[in-house]
């Protein structure tokens, strides 16, 4: 991507802050990812039963799940 042209929008990521593109990430993006991440494991589990790429696919969305839970200040399982 080369130098905007002056007179031209600049892309609105660029006026974003650092820690703002990272909040839009965690909030927004990885829970969708590991929530499609977990359907596409429950629907090769239907489809073929269990796998190690369905059940490798099901440890993605559960980690995701994880994750939110503990930045949420959900206590450790012991």
């Amino acid at each position: 991507m080369g130098r905007p042209l002056p007179g031209h929008r600049l892309d609105m990521w660029l006026f974003l802050t650092r820690r703002f593109r990272t909040w839009v990430l965690l909030t927004f993006l990885v829970p969708l990812a590991t929530g499609l991440l977990r359907r596409v494991g429950q629907a090769l589990e239907r489809r073929n039963g269990p796998s190690s790429v369905s059940n490798g696919l099901l440890k993605a969305g559960d980690l995701g799940d994880r994750a939110r839970s503990r930045l949420r200040g959900g206590r450790r399982r012991r």
